[in-house]
Protein backbone atom coordinates (compact mmCIF):
# COMPACT_ATOMS: atom_id res chain seq x y z
CA UNK A 1 0.00 0.00 0.00
CA UNK A 2 1.46 3.63 -0.85
CA UNK A 3 1.58 5.97 1.37
CA UNK A 4 1.96 8.79 -0.96
CA UNK A 5 2.66 9.87 -4.27
CA UNK A 6 4.10 13.45 -4.36
CA UNK A 7 7.42 12.83 -5.81
CA UNK A 8 6.12 15.00 -8.81
CA UNK A 9 4.01 17.17 -6.88
CA UNK A 10 5.28 20.44 -5.40
CA UNK A 11 3.41 22.21 -2.47
CA UNK A 12 1.26 24.20 -3.44
CA UNK A 13 0.85 23.08 -7.09
CA UNK A 14 -2.24 21.19 -8.50
CA UNK A 15 -1.93 18.70 -11.34
CA UNK A 16 -4.79 16.84 -12.69
CA UNK A 17 -4.38 12.92 -13.47
CA UNK A 18 -2.07 11.90 -10.44
CA UNK A 19 -4.08 9.70 -8.92
CA UNK A 20 -3.05 5.88 -8.95
CA UNK A 21 -6.22 4.28 -8.00
CA UNK A 22 -9.33 3.02 -10.26
CA UNK A 23 -10.82 6.60 -10.39
CA UNK A 24 -8.60 8.01 -11.97
CA UNK A 25 -9.44 10.47 -14.54
CA UNK A 26 -12.57 10.93 -12.34
CA UNK A 27 -13.52 14.64 -11.59
CA UNK A 28 -15.45 15.74 -8.25
CA UNK A 29 -16.66 18.79 -7.30
CA UNK A 30 -16.91 19.17 -3.76
CA UNK A 31 -18.96 21.73 -1.85
CA UNK A 32 -17.60 21.53 1.43
CA UNK A 33 -19.25 20.38 4.25
CA UNK A 34 -18.87 18.04 7.56
CA UNK A 35 -18.04 14.36 8.21
CA UNK A 36 -19.65 11.88 5.81
CA UNK A 37 -19.78 14.66 3.13
CA UNK A 38 -15.67 14.67 3.29
CA UNK A 39 -15.33 11.43 4.38
CA UNK A 40 -16.70 10.15 1.06
CA UNK A 41 -14.39 12.48 -0.86
CA UNK A 42 -11.38 11.47 0.84
CA UNK A 43 -12.46 7.94 -0.21
CA UNK A 44 -12.58 9.27 -3.80
CA UNK A 45 -9.16 11.15 -4.09
CA UNK A 46 -7.85 8.09 -2.08
CA UNK A 47 -8.72 5.67 -5.00
CA UNK A 48 -7.85 8.48 -7.55
CA UNK A 49 -10.38 10.55 -8.37
CA UNK A 50 -9.54 14.60 -8.58
CA UNK A 51 -11.82 15.90 -6.23
CA UNK A 52 -11.92 19.84 -5.97
CA UNK A 53 -12.70 20.94 -2.28
CA UNK A 54 -14.90 24.25 -3.07
CA UNK A 55 -15.51 26.07 0.48
CA UNK A 56 -16.28 29.57 2.21
CA UNK A 57 -13.50 31.83 3.00
CA UNK A 58 -12.20 31.31 5.98
CA UNK A 59 -13.79 27.34 6.38
CA UNK A 60 -15.99 26.39 8.81
CA UNK A 61 -16.37 24.69 12.73
CA UNK A 62 -15.19 21.48 12.23
CA UNK A 63 -15.00 21.25 8.99
CA UNK A 64 -11.09 21.95 8.27
CA UNK A 65 -7.06 22.52 9.74
CA UNK A 66 -3.46 20.39 8.74
CA UNK A 67 -4.76 17.59 10.50
CA UNK A 68 -8.27 17.14 9.30
CA UNK A 69 -7.48 13.91 7.21
CA UNK A 70 -10.98 13.86 6.21
CA UNK A 71 -9.71 16.51 3.48
CA UNK A 72 -6.66 14.76 2.37
CA UNK A 73 -5.89 14.07 -0.91
CA UNK A 74 -7.33 17.34 -2.75
CA UNK A 75 -6.70 20.89 -3.13
CA UNK A 76 -8.96 23.32 -1.28
CA UNK A 77 -10.79 26.28 -3.30
CA UNK A 78 -12.25 29.36 -1.03
CA UNK A 79 -15.26 31.02 -3.05
CA UNK A 80 -17.41 33.23 -1.78
CA UNK A 81 -21.16 31.18 -2.62
CA UNK A 82 -23.44 34.31 -2.04
CA UNK A 83 -21.82 35.85 -5.10
CA UNK A 84 -23.64 34.69 -8.51
CA UNK A 85 -20.21 35.06 -10.15
CA UNK A 86 -18.94 32.55 -7.60
CA UNK A 87 -21.56 30.24 -8.56
CA UNK A 88 -20.86 30.55 -11.90
CA UNK A 89 -17.38 29.34 -11.33
CA UNK A 90 -18.95 26.36 -9.40
CA UNK A 91 -21.09 25.66 -12.44
CA UNK A 92 -18.04 25.97 -14.92
CA UNK A 93 -16.12 23.93 -12.45
CA UNK A 94 -19.41 21.01 -13.03
CA UNK A 95 -19.24 21.13 -16.96
CA UNK A 96 -15.87 19.42 -16.64
CA UNK A 97 -16.65 17.38 -13.71
CA UNK A 98 -18.04 13.64 -13.35
CA UNK A 99 -19.84 14.11 -9.71
CA UNK A 100 -21.06 16.92 -7.41
CA UNK A 101 -20.92 16.13 -3.81
CA UNK A 102 -22.70 18.38 -1.35
CA UNK A 103 -24.36 18.02 2.33
CA UNK A 104 -26.24 21.27 2.65
CA UNK A 105 -29.69 20.59 4.53
CA UNK A 106 -32.48 20.21 0.91
CA UNK A 107 -32.68 23.63 -0.50
CA UNK A 108 -29.70 25.06 0.51
CA UNK A 109 -27.81 24.56 -3.05
CA UNK A 110 -31.29 25.34 -5.05
CA UNK A 111 -30.95 29.10 -3.50
CA UNK A 112 -27.16 29.36 -4.08
CA UNK A 113 -28.01 28.14 -7.79
CA UNK A 114 -26.16 24.70 -7.47
CA UNK A 115 -28.89 22.58 -7.32
CA UNK A 116 -29.18 19.29 -8.88
CA UNK A 117 -31.35 21.18 -11.93
CA UNK A 118 -28.78 23.87 -11.92
CA UNK A 119 -26.03 21.53 -12.37
CA UNK A 120 -27.70 18.93 -14.88
CA UNK A 121 -28.45 21.78 -16.93
CA UNK A 122 -24.45 22.43 -17.68
CA UNK A 123 -23.64 18.57 -17.90
CA UNK A 124 -26.67 16.52 -18.40
CA UNK A 125 -24.44 13.48 -17.53
CA UNK A 126 -23.35 14.47 -13.91
CA UNK A 127 -23.82 12.45 -10.77
CA UNK A 128 -24.97 14.56 -8.18
CA UNK A 129 -24.30 13.29 -4.58
CA UNK A 130 -26.65 14.85 -1.60
CA UNK A 131 -25.36 13.21 1.79
CA UNK A 132 -27.71 14.62 4.69
CA UNK A 133 -29.13 12.87 7.71
CA UNK A 134 -32.76 12.74 7.31
CA UNK A 135 -33.15 12.97 3.54
CA UNK A 136 -34.02 15.22 0.96
CA UNK A 137 -37.73 14.36 1.64
CA UNK A 138 -40.05 13.35 5.21
CA UNK A 139 -41.51 15.33 7.71
CA UNK A 140 -37.81 15.51 9.40
CA UNK A 141 -36.24 16.74 6.13
CA UNK A 142 -35.48 20.32 7.39
CA UNK A 143 -34.76 19.44 11.03
CA UNK A 144 -30.85 19.89 12.67
CA UNK A 145 -29.50 16.68 13.53
CA UNK A 146 -26.66 14.68 14.67
CA UNK A 147 -25.15 11.07 13.84
CA UNK A 148 -26.90 9.91 17.01
CA UNK A 149 -30.29 11.08 16.35
CA UNK A 150 -30.32 9.87 12.72
CA UNK A 151 -29.37 5.99 14.09
CA UNK A 152 -32.11 6.38 16.73
CA UNK A 153 -34.89 6.62 15.19
CA UNK A 154 -33.64 3.74 12.92
CA UNK A 155 -34.25 1.14 15.98
CA UNK A 156 -30.36 1.04 15.53
CA UNK A 157 -29.21 2.71 18.28
CA UNK A 158 -31.90 1.19 21.10
CA UNK A 159 -30.08 -2.08 20.88
CA UNK A 160 -25.96 -0.99 20.86
CA UNK A 161 -24.12 -1.48 24.14
CA UNK A 162 -24.42 -4.27 27.17
CA UNK A 163 -26.55 -1.76 29.43
CA UNK A 164 -29.52 -3.51 29.99
CA UNK A 165 -30.42 0.12 31.35
CA UNK A 166 -29.24 2.41 28.94
CA UNK A 167 -28.09 2.05 25.11
CA UNK A 168 -24.41 3.72 24.35
CA UNK A 169 -23.78 5.38 21.11
CA UNK A 170 -20.65 4.26 19.06
CA UNK A 171 -19.35 7.80 18.58
CA UNK A 172 -20.60 8.47 14.99
CA UNK A 173 -19.32 5.67 13.23
CA UNK A 174 -22.70 3.69 12.74
CA UNK A 175 -24.32 6.83 11.15
CA UNK A 176 -21.67 9.60 9.54
CA UNK A 177 -19.53 7.13 8.18
CA UNK A 178 -21.06 3.84 8.28
CA UNK A 179 -24.80 4.40 7.43
CA UNK A 180 -23.82 7.94 5.60
CA UNK A 181 -20.51 8.40 3.87
CA UNK A 182 -20.48 4.69 2.62
CA UNK A 183 -23.81 4.54 1.44
CA UNK A 184 -22.91 7.65 -0.52
CA UNK A 185 -20.09 5.85 -2.22
CA UNK A 186 -21.57 3.09 -3.07
CA UNK A 187 -24.48 5.38 -4.74
CA UNK A 188 -21.80 7.32 -6.91
CA UNK A 189 -20.06 4.59 -8.30
CA UNK A 190 -23.19 2.98 -9.03
CA UNK A 191 -24.69 5.69 -11.05
CA UNK A 192 -21.38 6.73 -12.75
CA UNK A 193 -21.49 3.52 -14.28
CA UNK A 194 -25.02 3.17 -15.38
CA UNK A 195 -24.06 7.26 -16.86
CA UNK A 196 -21.55 5.34 -18.80
CA UNK A 197 -24.32 3.04 -20.57
CA UNK A 198 -27.32 6.14 -20.58
CA UNK A 199 -25.28 8.82 -20.89
CA UNK A 200 -27.25 10.69 -18.26
CA UNK A 201 -26.65 11.76 -14.83
CA UNK A 202 -28.98 11.46 -11.90
CA UNK A 203 -29.22 12.76 -8.62
CA UNK A 204 -28.03 10.27 -5.33
CA UNK A 205 -29.94 10.94 -2.15
CA UNK A 206 -27.78 9.38 0.67
CA UNK A 207 -29.68 9.48 4.04
CA UNK A 208 -27.80 7.96 7.10
CA UNK A 209 -31.23 6.78 8.17
CA UNK A 210 -31.64 4.77 5.13
CA UNK A 211 -27.96 3.95 4.75
CA UNK A 212 -28.28 2.58 8.70
CA UNK A 213 -31.46 0.73 8.54
CA UNK A 214 -29.42 -0.86 5.32
CA UNK A 215 -26.71 -2.17 7.70
CA UNK A 216 -29.14 -3.31 10.18
CA UNK A 217 -30.41 -5.42 7.82
CA UNK A 218 -29.39 -8.55 10.28
CA UNK A 219 -31.27 -7.55 12.88
CA UNK A 220 -34.31 -6.95 10.98
CA UNK A 221 -33.75 -10.84 9.76
CA UNK A 222 -33.13 -11.73 13.18
CA UNK A 223 -36.69 -10.28 14.67
CA UNK A 224 -38.30 -11.72 11.94
CA UNK A 225 -38.08 -15.39 12.66
CA UNK A 226 -38.53 -14.37 16.21
CA UNK A 227 -34.61 -15.35 17.27
CA UNK A 228 -34.43 -11.44 18.35
CA UNK A 229 -35.35 -9.58 22.18
CA UNK A 230 -35.43 -6.26 21.79
CA UNK A 231 -33.17 -5.60 24.66
CA UNK A 232 -29.50 -5.02 25.03
CA UNK A 233 -27.41 -7.75 26.37
CA UNK A 234 -30.11 -10.54 25.72
CA UNK A 235 -29.13 -11.07 21.79
CA UNK A 236 -26.34 -13.33 20.27
CA UNK A 237 -24.14 -10.55 19.57
CA UNK A 238 -24.46 -8.44 21.83
CA UNK A 239 -23.45 -9.79 25.09
CA UNK A 240 -26.59 -12.40 25.57
CA UNK A 241 -24.62 -15.08 25.17
CA UNK A 242 -20.96 -15.56 27.14
CA UNK A 243 -19.03 -16.75 24.68
CA UNK A 244 -19.64 -13.71 22.49
CA UNK A 245 -18.38 -10.71 24.80
CA UNK A 246 -15.89 -8.76 26.56
CA UNK A 247 -14.18 -9.72 29.50
CA UNK A 248 -11.51 -7.86 32.21
CA UNK A 249 -7.98 -8.95 32.68
CA UNK A 250 -6.12 -8.52 35.74
CA UNK A 251 -4.59 -5.10 35.15
CA UNK A 252 -8.07 -3.61 34.23
CA UNK A 253 -8.06 -3.68 30.43
CA UNK A 254 -10.07 -5.87 27.98
CA UNK A 255 -10.30 -9.03 25.52
CA UNK A 256 -12.91 -9.13 22.96
CA UNK A 257 -14.14 -13.16 22.53
CA UNK A 258 -16.14 -13.92 19.81
CA UNK A 259 -16.29 -18.21 19.91
CA UNK A 260 -19.33 -18.15 18.14
CA UNK A 261 -19.06 -21.28 16.31
CA UNK A 262 -18.82 -24.77 18.26
CA UNK A 263 -14.90 -25.89 16.94
CA UNK A 264 -14.05 -22.04 18.16
CA UNK A 265 -15.72 -22.85 21.48
CA UNK A 266 -13.91 -25.79 21.62
CA UNK A 267 -10.50 -23.85 20.74
CA UNK A 268 -11.59 -21.40 23.29
CA UNK A 269 -12.37 -23.81 26.30
CA UNK A 270 -9.44 -25.71 25.90
CA UNK A 271 -7.09 -22.98 26.05
CA UNK A 272 -8.41 -21.57 28.61
CA UNK A 273 -7.91 -24.47 30.27
CA UNK A 274 -11.70 -24.88 31.55
CA UNK A 275 -12.85 -27.20 29.03
CA UNK A 276 -13.52 -30.27 31.89
CA UNK A 277 -15.54 -27.84 34.26
CA UNK A 278 -17.18 -25.44 31.56
CA UNK A 279 -20.55 -25.83 30.58
CA UNK A 280 -21.60 -27.06 27.08
CA UNK A 281 -22.06 -24.80 24.69
CA UNK A 282 -25.12 -25.52 23.87
CA UNK A 283 -26.44 -25.96 27.54
CA UNK A 284 -28.52 -22.09 27.50
CA UNK A 285 -29.57 -22.75 31.18
CA UNK A 286 -25.79 -23.11 32.39
CA UNK A 287 -24.56 -19.73 30.55
CA UNK A 288 -24.74 -17.53 33.89
CA UNK A 289 -22.15 -20.77 35.42
CA UNK A 290 -20.30 -20.58 32.15
CA UNK A 291 -19.95 -16.52 32.50
CA UNK A 292 -18.93 -17.07 35.71
CA UNK A 293 -15.85 -19.07 34.65
CA UNK A 294 -14.98 -17.10 31.18
CA UNK A 295 -14.97 -13.56 33.95
CA UNK A 296 -12.75 -15.44 36.73
CA UNK A 297 -10.16 -16.90 34.64
CA UNK A 298 -9.63 -14.17 32.20
CA UNK A 299 -9.15 -12.24 35.57
CA UNK A 300 -6.67 -14.50 36.31
CA UNK A 301 -3.78 -13.03 33.79
CA UNK A 302 -3.09 -9.74 32.17
CA UNK A 303 -4.09 -8.71 28.58
CA UNK A 304 -0.56 -9.30 27.20
CA UNK A 305 -0.14 -12.77 28.80
CA UNK A 306 -3.33 -13.44 26.98
CA UNK A 307 -2.79 -11.90 23.63
CA UNK A 308 0.82 -13.91 23.63
CA UNK A 309 -1.76 -17.08 24.14
CA UNK A 310 -4.71 -16.72 22.05
CA UNK A 311 -3.67 -14.58 18.91
CA UNK A 312 -3.49 -16.26 15.96
CA UNK A 313 -5.49 -19.15 17.48
CA UNK A 314 -8.92 -20.47 16.24
CA UNK A 315 -10.16 -19.21 19.54
CA UNK A 316 -11.55 -16.00 18.04
CA UNK A 317 -9.83 -14.05 21.00
CA UNK A 318 -8.29 -10.41 20.69
CA UNK A 319 -7.07 -7.75 22.49
CA UNK A 320 -9.11 -4.50 23.30
CA UNK A 321 -6.21 -1.88 22.52
CA UNK A 322 -6.10 2.00 21.82
CA UNK A 323 -5.49 3.28 18.79
CA UNK A 324 -1.90 4.26 19.48
CA UNK A 325 -1.30 0.71 19.95
CA UNK A 326 -3.39 -0.30 17.02
CA UNK A 327 -0.47 1.99 15.02
CA UNK A 328 1.83 -1.02 15.62
CA UNK A 329 0.09 -3.83 15.86
CA UNK A 330 2.21 -6.62 13.97
CA UNK A 331 -0.96 -7.70 11.96
CA UNK A 332 -1.86 -3.99 11.16
CA UNK A 333 2.11 -3.27 10.46
CA UNK A 334 2.50 -6.13 8.52
CA UNK A 335 -0.46 -5.37 5.87
CA UNK A 336 0.11 -1.40 6.28
CA UNK A 337 -2.93 -0.68 7.22
CA UNK A 338 -1.88 2.76 9.38
CA UNK A 339 1.00 4.50 7.39
CA UNK A 340 3.24 7.60 8.14
CA UNK A 341 2.31 10.63 5.49
CA UNK A 342 2.63 14.00 5.49
CA UNK A 343 3.78 14.01 9.46
CA UNK A 344 1.17 12.11 10.12
CA UNK A 345 0.33 8.15 11.74
CA UNK A 346 -3.27 7.79 9.25
CA UNK A 347 -5.27 5.21 8.07
CA UNK A 348 -4.30 3.91 4.68
CA UNK A 349 -6.45 3.96 1.44
CA UNK A 350 -8.86 1.04 1.56
CA UNK A 351 -9.89 -0.85 0.10
CA UNK A 352 -6.57 -2.99 -1.88
CA UNK A 353 -6.60 -3.40 -5.39
CA UNK A 354 -4.23 -5.84 -7.38
CA UNK A 355 -3.29 -3.41 -10.32
CA UNK A 356 -4.02 0.12 -9.58
CA UNK A 357 -2.76 0.84 -6.11
CA UNK A 358 -4.53 3.55 -4.03
CA UNK A 359 -2.46 6.10 -2.71
CA UNK A 360 -2.55 9.34 -0.35
CA UNK A 361 -1.70 11.99 -2.70
CA UNK A 362 -1.18 15.59 -0.64
CA UNK A 363 -2.03 16.17 2.86
CA UNK A 364 -5.67 17.87 4.14
CA UNK A 365 -5.48 21.92 2.89
CA UNK A 366 -6.08 25.09 4.54
CA UNK A 367 -9.42 26.68 3.50
CA UNK A 368 -8.59 28.59 -0.08
CA UNK A 369 -5.00 27.12 -0.15
CA UNK A 370 -5.24 25.97 -3.35
CA UNK A 371 -7.55 28.40 -5.11
CA UNK A 372 -5.28 30.18 -7.55
CA UNK A 373 -3.85 26.89 -8.34
CA UNK A 374 -6.69 24.97 -8.68
CA UNK A 375 -9.28 26.85 -10.74
CA UNK A 376 -6.27 27.40 -13.00
CA UNK A 377 -5.65 23.18 -13.06
CA UNK A 378 -9.20 23.20 -14.01
CA UNK A 379 -8.93 25.28 -16.66
CA UNK A 380 -11.04 28.48 -15.34
CA UNK A 381 -10.66 31.52 -16.57
CA UNK A 382 -8.99 34.76 -15.13
CA UNK A 383 -8.79 33.38 -11.88
CA UNK A 384 -6.61 36.92 -10.76
CA UNK A 385 -9.37 38.21 -11.46
CA UNK A 386 -11.48 36.59 -9.35
CA UNK A 387 -9.21 36.92 -6.47
CA UNK A 388 -9.22 41.03 -7.38
CA UNK A 389 -13.26 41.30 -7.03
CA UNK A 390 -13.11 38.76 -3.73
CA UNK A 391 -14.87 36.07 -5.38
CA UNK A 392 -12.44 33.99 -4.60
CA UNK A 393 -10.22 34.02 -1.73
CA UNK A 394 -6.18 32.67 -2.03
CA UNK A 395 -5.54 32.39 1.44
Amino acid sequence: MSADDTSTVQPGQVVLGQGTGPLKGVKVVEIAGIGPGPHACMILADLGADVIRVERPGGQALAGGKQMLLNRGRPSVALDLKNPAATQVVLDLVKEADVVIEGMRPGVTERLGLGPDDCLAVNPRIVYGRMTGWGQTGPLAQAAGHDMNYIAITGTLFGLGQDKDRPHFPANLVGDFGGGSTYLVIGILAALLESKISGQGQVVDAAIVDGTAHLNAMTAAFLATGGYHEERAANMLDGGIPFYDIYETSDGLHLSVGALEPQFFDALVTILGVKDSCPGQADLGEYDEMRRIFTETFASRTQAEWIEIFEGTDACVAGIIPMTQAFEHPHLAARGTFVEAHGMTQPAPAPRFSRTEASISTPPPGAGEHTRAALGAWGIDDVEGLIERGVAVQA
